[in-house]
């Protein structure tokens, strides 16, 4: 392994304020990252040493006995895959159609939380990524930069809201949704309540952080995360807030005294989807089903597509994996697109989660360790990475066009 000091794009600016705000890599950097990385499960041990604990205890993380996060991989492994040879796979293609936009590849990136704290504008460089890439990503409301100069510097992205049941704080939000250019809202609709989240709460980790030795301590001794995120983000943007919650600012990401109400999504109904519906003239997707009944009930309800999603494990311990999930809900709305979250990791699980049904895959976890350890360049890395797994599996699987996935590429495993 190499000795070499753990890639950080952004450290040379931050030690001098005066730089551009975004740093190009060096072809050196670049090189030693492609040398590291050879999978996306690489990004997660470099990311972990650059991260303060109550930071990674927030991204690895699931709830109570991490049931959940643990049936979400075992959900892959249980599934077989069935080559075909001798089938003239010289070229193969991995593009498709989604609401009416082409995309490279049949997975794209997942809402993550605060990810402007564990890399600098986490947020743009993980959205610009994508958007080079052609693959979709999704901003994530519990995000720390506007949303407009997210979209401005990477048109396209998707936007990720939690809704309050308040009419009033929805419209205000939706508008402003419209006014940024959002062409795709993807509504969260599995957290009424914050998952009991007991990780974060040992690891020293809220929202907001509150100081206190512990977490200087912490910052003391990450000094590439302190220099090359933390400060360059206070010197440049100042103290960072929730600000795409509501159509307002919201609640700064340190603070001694100010709570986060999570309260008033308890109150978010099926009749404020439809209202939603009624307003909202762009694609409109829910994220979070887990069950045909939500799904039927989402499709009454005008949806244009549906994210069969457990969280990443992260809100109800023990609910059912999403690829357990996904059968059910794709037979129950065959009109709608279905797409999977959380577990994937390997462009088998990709084609896996596409022959059960999934029009394309989102991750979440590993492409938020990419940015953490190689910034824009690490995310693009992660990216090719994926497309070149997903191609030399579907050449393995005797397949020339990831659009001919389907139920006879895999082997479910025999009921006990």
């Amino acid at each position: 392994m190499s000795t070499a000091p753990l890639y950080d794009a952004a450290q040379t600016s931050a030690l001098h304020p005066g730089g551009k705000d975004t740093v190009e890599a060096s072809g050196r950097d670049i090189a030693w990252l492609k040398q590291q990385v050879l999978s996306l499960k690489d990004f997660e041990p470099l990311a972990r040493k650059r991260l303060p604990k109550p930071l990674y205890a927030y991204v690895s993380g699931a709830v109570e006995d991490n049931i959940s996060l643990g049936q979400n991989r075992r959900s892959f492994e249980e599934i077989a895959l069935r080559p075909r040879v001798l089938a003239g796979v010289s070229t193969r293609d991995l593009s498709l159609t989604l609401f009416g936009q082409r995309y490279a590849a049949p997975f794209g990136l997942a809402p993550m939380g605060i990810s402007a704290l564990f890399a600098y504008r986490g947020d743009v460089v993980m959205a610009q990524a994508a958007c080079q890439a052609s693959v979709p990503a999704i901003m994530s409301g519990s995000s720390l930069i506007r949303l407009e100069e997210v979209m401005e510097a990477a048109p396209g992205t998707w936007f990720q809201a939690y809704l309050p049941g308040d009419m009033r704080h929805i419209e205000g939000l939706l508008a402003r949704v419209e006014a940024a250019r959002v062409e795709t809202l993807v509504i969260t609709v599995d957290t009424p309540v914050a998952g009991n989240r007991e990780n974060n709460v040992r690891a020293g980790f809220s929202t907001p952080l509150r100081p206190s030795a512990s977490l200087a301590w912490q910052g003391i001794t990450h000094p590439r995360w302190l220099l090359g995120t933390f400060a360059r983000t206070l010197l440049r943007h100042g103290v960072p807030h929730f600000e795409n919650a509501y159509a307002h600012r919201g609640a700064p990401i340190v603070s001694r005294d100010v709570q986060r109400d999570f309260s008033d999504r308890a109150h978010f109904t099926w009749d404020h989807l439809a209202t939603i519906r009624r307003r909202w003239r762009g694609q409109l997707v829910v994220k979070g089903i887990l069950t045909a009944e939500d799904a039927r009930l989402a499709h009454q309800h005008g949806v244009d597509g549906i994210i069969v999603s457990n969280h990443g494990g992260r809100q109800l311990d023990g609910a059912i994996a999403s690829m357990r999930a996904l059968p059910e809900i794709v037979e129950a709305v065959p009109q709608l697109p279905v797409m999977l979250d959380s577990g994937v990791r390997r462009g088998t699980d990709v084609i896996k989660a596409l022959a059960l049904g999934a029009r394309c895959v989102f991750i979440g976890r590993p492409f938020a360790y990419a940015a953490t350890v190689g910034s824009r360049h690490g995310v693009a890395h992660g990216i090719d990475l994926m497309q070149a797994e997903i191609s030399r599996d579907l050449a393995m699987l005797g397949i020339t066009r990831v659009t001919d996935v389907d139920a006879h590429c895999i082997q479910r495993p025999l009921p006990n």
